[in-house]
């Protein structure tokens, strides 16, 4: 037989298991565990002490049962005489009392002569029958034997001989009815990793610092409430409330651990530290909790299953209940059996006893009572499901008593495991709802944030960029430190794929801080924040992949100056942007664009009195509609790179106050329509590079006030005489085209000061060119010339000159003549450099304290 451990073990699950087991359940485990020990026993004693003891039912009983005495009062009755032919009776058989006995026989006529007197015979007769004490049967004990297994398996009922194997099959059956779901392997890997994370949860010390906080805002609230104390100063804005943001404004609110406009958020001390490692291992648990809510939610298996196996028990509850009640009244202890086995023992009916009768009886009440507990328990346990719905649990009471609104409700599996975890203990899912809140999340991820990003740290990020401003970037980051906003003296912000951007009130330190960079950051502002930024921000870069990433406060910085905007803005979005808004940018004067639009959105013309510089880089998509350009009256500099131009558009000439025009990188062959020029008086810049030109028209000498033109990584095979007619050029640059002759009528270019013929097919410089004598920037690079001419000695003013990529054999020692020229801005191979004397290259190898400056 086994043990009750060995049986008790079906019972058992993981320790851990047990914040998923209710009362009900537990009572049952404990009731299963006693109806084992009742089976057990029960078997244990029947292997051990169950027998049956039977005697013969002799025919004379029978017989005297059914010819009872007529004279109840006599002591000896004579039952049957027996004579033989020619001799005496020799014995006889007599009753004594109720019991027959057999007696010696004595003469017929002394027994019944009225005279006979007894005799010494006599009384050792009756002495006897006294001591005799029941009747032979003449069975030996083989025969006893053989007939007690025989009544064993006829008499006894079968529920008496199998009672403590039917309750242990039972038990077994209620033990893994109880614990299936925790067997199971589609519920056992999400009931395992779900009682892991709840206790990671419940143990994590970012809980307990998030409760406690809450519990010190609270407590602070109350205070200020109760008191009346005045909030923290805040910024206050020189201007008026105009261009203050609107409701739908991303403004960020009381909401959690907001920040409100009106009441900036009061400093709380931490109550705990949290250290690095369990800030680490928090974030680890937030998205543990995410991923597992995701997984879990999708299905209801497990509060099937559940239910299932409840469904179960009670039904077997019922069975049991039902068979087993009509078996108590048949355990008896006395039985008749007939074995008919009457050729080997004589006998056909034989009075049995049942030893452990009595002890059944009272283990199967006990039995009986045991599952009438637990059948009621089961009931209850079905009420309990169907009660309330399961596959939904509300977090309503955690989020009225902390802070963390925003803990959202959650169903199915999911909510059946919170359900049954409530049975057990509701604290662990007030501590596990913490991290099912983002705004606890993200507290956790500013706590790190500082604790990591500390003001130290962030001034080693700080460095000069190429304007000489300080500038600090931050770039994948949970959010922004608050120490940055300690750096009083910084110049330019850069936060850069911080989706959790927060500005708040102390951005008001930060009196330098004119230039800001948004890029895949839609930060949100406080309201004290908002003021300053609007009075204080001169230039913002906004770079975002969706229109909608744009903060909508942007479109309120009325002293804003430069705007830039790089993303997504195609056609069907374009009414999207908001542009109207830009009608608040009162002081905008730089706008610049980088997207892939189709048209000029026409609302631009909202800021078109006060702009003056207007950049559209597209990203290859064609520019088709630009007749919003002719409202841009103001605009002196343009920009339209990029957008698949084939002609100059010509609402450009419309823009009488424009003076630089930029069209890099698009597929115009022809600019016939350049006469149109003469009619801005104030054009000074051409650009026209990276296009498809093939010819310069010489309708350019009307464009003559220009001073720069750039026509490099074109067609162009030859330079027109009319260029060579615009006196008042300083920068012509033509690198990259298939340009094989410099004309003479350079010369005629005597403000020259910067010529760029790198990458044609130059093999002649003609000596007019070195008559260029303002000439500051020479280059002639990736050509086939193969002399300098010793004229170049006259470029007083050179300051760079590439020579790099010629057929040249040797460098003009007057080269020393240039005073400007060093060997930094001499761009040639080594080898042609040592060919020029010792002298010239100690001239041009000295430093020089006059600054560098190219012009372009």
């Amino acid at each position: 037989m086994f043990t009750l451990a060995e049986v008790a073990s079906l019972n058992d699950i993981q320790p851990t298991y047990r914040i998923l087991k209710p009362w009900w359940d537990v009572f049952m485990d404990y009731l299963a565990v006693v109806m084992l020990m009742v089976a057990i026993f029960a078997g244990t004693m029947q292997l051990t002490k169950d027998q049956v003891v039977c005697l013969p039912v002799l025919q004379s009983t029978i017989n005297s049962k059914a010819q009872p005495s007529t004279s109840g009062k006599a002591d000896f009755t004579t039952v049957e005489t027996t004579t033989g032919q020619g001799e005496e009776a020799s014995m006889r058989t007599v009753s004594f009392g109720s019991a027959p006995t057999v007696t010696p026989d004595v003469p017929l006529s002394r027994a019944t002569s009225p005279q006979y007197q007894p005799t010494e015979s006599s009384q050792e007769v009756k002495k006897e029958q006294k001591d005799s004490s029941g009747r032979k049967t003449n069975l030996d004990f083989q025969q006893y034997v053989f007939i007690n297994q025989m009544c064993y398996h006829l008499a006894l009922p079968w529920y008496s001989k199998y009672f403590p194997y039917l309750v242990l099959i039972h038990t077994i059956i209620l033990i893994v009815s109880s614990n299936f779901w925790f067997k199971y392997p589609k519920t056992c890997s999400k009931i395992e990793h779900f009682v892991s994370i709840l206790g990671k949860c419940f143990e994590s010390p970012w809980t307990t610092k998030a409760l406690s906080e809450t519990a010190c805002e609270d407590s602070e609230e109350n205070k200020q409430r109760l008191t009346g104390a005045q909030s923290l100063p805040k910024y206050v804005s020189t201007s008026s409330d105009e261009g203050s943001p609107s409701a739908s404004t991303p403004m960020i609110t009381k909401s959690g651990f907001k920040f409100s406009a009106d009441k900036p958020m009061i400093e709380v001390p931490s109550v705990t530290i949290l250290d690095k490692k369990d800030g680490e291992q928090a974030k680890a648990l937030f998205e543990k909790v995410r991923k597992f809510r995701a997984h879990v939610e999708d299905s209801d298996l497990i509060y099937k299953l559940y239910v299932v196996q409840t469904i179960i028990k009670t039904v077997k509850f019922i069975f049991i209940l039902c068979y087993t009640a009509n078996f108590v009244n048949t355990i008896s202890f006395e039985h008749i059996c007939n074995p008919k086995v009457e050729h080997l023992i004589g006998y056909t009916q034989f009075e049995c006893t049942h030893n452990m009768a009595y002890m059944l009886k009272k283990l199967l009440i006990s039995y009986i009572s045991l599952i009438c507990v637990y059948g009621f328990i089961c009931l209850y346990t079905l009420f309990w499901l169907f009660r309330i719905p399961l596959k939904e649990y509300s977090f309503e009471k955690v989020r009225e008593e902390s802070s963390f609104s925003d803990i959202p409700d959650v169903k199915n599996d999911f909510a059946f495991l919170l359900h049954m975890v409530d049975q057990y203990d509701q604290l662990y899912s007030k501590r596990f709802g913490v991290f099912l809140s983002e705004v606890s999340e993200n507290k956790l991820r500013e706590i790190s944030l500082n604790h990591e990003w500390t003001f130290e740290k962030l001034r080693q990020h700080v460095s000069r960029n190429a304007q000489d401003k300080q500038e600090l970037h931050l770039f994948m980051l949970s959010g922004v430190p608050d120490a940055v906003f300690d750096l009083t003296d910084l110049d330019v912000l850069k936060l850069e794929l911080i989706p959790e951007a927060k500005i708040p009130a102390k951005i008001s330190q930060m009196t330098n801080l004119q230039e800001l960079h948004l890029c895949h950051c839609p930060a949100k502002v406080e309201q004290t924040a908002f003021s300053f930024l609007r009075d204080h921000l001169r230039c913002l870069y906004v770079k975002f992949t969706d229109v909608a990433e744009i903060p909508a406060w942007v479109y309120l910085l009325k002293n804003l100056r430069e705007l830039y905007l790089i993303g997504n803005l195609n056609s069907e979005n374009n009414k999207m942007i908001g542009l109207e808004s830009l009608r608040e940018l009162r002081h905008l004067k730089i706008l610049h664009v980088k997207s892939n639009l189709t048209k000029i959105p026409p609302n631009i013309t909202d800021v078109a009195p006060h702009l003056t510089k207007l950049v559209i880089h597209n990203d290859g998509t064609k520019l088709v509609v630009l007749n919003s350009l002719k409202k841009m009256m103001n605009v002196a500099e343009l920009e339209l790179q990029n957008c698949e131009l084939e002609r100059i558009p010509h609402a450009i000439f419309s823009l009488s106050n424009l003076q630089e025009l930029d069209l890099k990188s698009n597929s115009i062959r022809t600019i016939e329509e350049i006469i149109s020029f003469q009619h801005l008086k104030r054009l000074t810049c051409l650009k026209l590079w990276h296009n498809k030109i093939v010819n310069i028209p010489s309708s350019i000498t009307h464009v003559k006030n220009l001073e720069s033109l750039y026509l490099s990584n074109n067609k162009l095979e030859s330079l027109p005489a009319a260029v060579f007619s615009l006196q008042k050029l300083r920068c012509l640059d033509v690198s990259y085209n298939s340009i094989a002759v410099i004309p003479v009528e350079i010369s005629l270019l005597q403000n020259l000061q910067h010529f760029h013929i790198t990458g044609n097919k130059v093999d002649v410089l003609p000596k007019q060119l070195f008559k260029c004598v303002k000439l500051r920037t020479l280059s002639l690079g990736q050509n086939c010339i193969t002399s300098i001419p010793d004229k170049v000695g006259q470029l007083l003013q050179l300051t760079h000159l590439e020579l790099k990529g010629n057929c040249l054999d040797r460098l003009p020692a007057t080269l020393g003549q240039c005073q400007l020229l060093r060997k930094s801005g001499l761009v040639v191979e080594d080898h042609l450099f040592d060919t020029l004397p010792l002298e010239v290259k100690e001239v041009l190898n000295q430093d020089t304290s006059i600054p560098f400056a190219n012009g372009i």
